[in-house]
């Protein structure tokens, strides 16, 4: 007999079938008053099975009539809520305010660092990321390079300190590899003396650290009269002294280095200026995208040509249009540390070629930051930007 009606059909991608292929289905009733269903699963021999419907052999229709009806809800309502799943689990397009706005806890994110664990600048990494994977490099540009192999996801290097200044190798650093700057930490330090277990400060001949966390606890290490050796790191001197039981050495360290290695805190907060402050930059592979939303910071290098009021010009395309410059460092090129006044072989040396590296409070994604370095590249004869970055307000 001739096929009275069709019920319903669709098509199951992969994901709902586990490891099948994809399965389409029919259902009819026969004209035995069977409901059939014909399946077919991508390229292999369909089959198809009947289920029996009560019939009233009287040729009471309404009967049947409402037991197809019911049929064909259920199993359009059975469609109907597997299409919803499947759509409800695709990912959802991504707008430029996703990528800005959402959380980033960190907790996939591999950050590399020059030092050992409980370094200040994994103490940095920390905080920018609380749930990251830190990776420890000897150097600043291991840590670096961590980032351009894909070995990490982001690298954290110190860029300034309050009381030191500038730390000039990293700038270089900057303009060296192609990484963009895209946030910066600003982390106040708290230095202790530490030491194994059991001795005391009076015990101490010598101390051991980095220079800088030597010259910032200098009142303190002068009133203990002992000597002062250098080290690379702060933690990799805590280090030092707990694998080779150091007894006469302390250490100026941080507080979670003590914890790290086993060692006692004999005093807190010994810098000499408790307001020190050092800022870390976060590199990547990419740059972020550009907000107005929040307070923006943007780091360029650029050089000039010699000329009289040549850094007045560059620096007032800035001041013209009411952009805060927050930081201003100059480095002689390395591959061309001198000008000389001719291409002679008896031109003597006249000045220094210098880069000027700059950062501005003020977006990418403003008008007057755009303007301003159209106007400063009329004249520059080199510009970089280095980054466009969220600024980091909290201590």
């Amino acid at each position: 007999m001739a096929l009275k009606a069709m019920v319903a059909f669709g098509c199951s991608s992969p994901h709902d079938l586990g490891s099948k292929p994809s399965e389409l289905a029919l259902s009819w009733i026969n004209g035995s008053g069977e409901v059939c269903k014909w399946i077919r699963f991508g390229g292999f021999s369909s089959f198809s099975a009947c289920r029996a419907i009560r019939s009233v052999e009287d040729g009471n229709t309404s009967k049947r009539g409402t037991e197809l009806q019911r049929v064909i809800e259920q199993t359009g309502n059975d469609v109907s809520m597997r299409l919803q799943k499947d759509l409800s689990s695709l990912p959802k397009p991504l707008s430029v305010s996703d990528l800005s706005s959402t959380a980033d806890d960190g907790s996939k994110v591999r950050i590399s660092f020059k030092g050992f664990p409980g370094s200040y600048s994994e103490d940095a990494a920390l905080k920018a990321y609380p749930k990251c994977e830190t990776v420890p490099c000897y150097e600043f540009e291991d840590a670096i390079k961590a980032v351009e192999l894909w070995l990490a996801d982001k690298a954290v290097l110190p860029i300034e300190n309050s009381s030191g200044g500038s730390i000039h190798r990293n700038y270089d650093l900057l303009l060296r590899h192609r990484l963009h700057i895209v946030g910066e930490v600003q982390l106040a330090f708290n230095l202790c003396l530490l030491a194994l277990p059991g001795v005391r400060a009076e015990h101490l001949k010598r101390v051991i650290s980095h220079p800088q966390a030597l010259s910032s606890s200098d009142i303190l290490l002068s009133k203990l009269g002992v000597a002062r050796e250098n080290m690379d790191d702060t933690a990799g001197a805590a280090q030092y002294v707990a694998s080779n039981c150091l007894r006469d050495a302390g250490v100026v360290a941080s507080a979670r280095a003590a914890e790290i290695y086993g060692l006692n805190i004999l005093a807190e907060g010994i810098q000499d200026d408790s307001d020190t402050v050092t800022r870390f930059l976060v590199l990547a592979r990419d740059p972020i995208i550009p907000r107005t939303n929040k307070p923006f910071k943007t780091s360029i290098v650029f050089t000039l040509d010699e000329g009289p009021g040549v850094l007045f010009k560059a620096l007032a395309v800035f001041a013209l249009r009411d952009i805060n410059l927050t930081k201003i460092e100059s480095r002689p090129q390395r591959k061309q540390p001198l000008r000389v006044v001719d291409d002679s072989d008896t031109g003597s040396a006249k000045y220094f070629d210098y880069l000027f590296y700059i950062d501005f409070e003020a977006s990418m994604a403003e008008p007057r930051a755009q303007t301003a370095l159209g106007h400063l590249q009329e004249f520059a004869t080199f510009l970089r930007i280095l980054g466009c970055y969220a600024m980091e307000t909290i201590l």
